[in-house]
């Protein structure tokens, strides 16, 4: 591989901000700010305001629209008269 081509990879904490979360993944992001992880050491810290910790689909706090599914919604639409 060419040297100075590809972007460093490294470890960066994914906080989330509305459940006060965190994970540690490899990324090629660059953050400036840095934060301490539950291991002690020091790693750059990119904000998030979305994860799987408080999305309504992963926590199952999502709301239902309707009981009825999408085929009997289309039929009651356009049924016949």
């Amino acid at each position: 591989m060419k040297k100075d081509v590809h972007p460093k990879y490294q470890p960066v904490i994914f906080h989330d901000v509305s459940s006060n979360k965190s994970f540690l993944l490899s990324s090629t992001l660059n953050p400036k700010e840095t934060m301490k992880y539950e291991d002690g050491k020091e790693y750059p810290v990119y904000k998030v305001e979305t994860s799987s910790e408080s999305h309504p689909f992963y926590t199952g706090k999502g709301r239902i629209e309707t009981k009825e599914g999408r085929v009997a919604k289309f039929r009651r639409k356009y049924k016949s008269k």
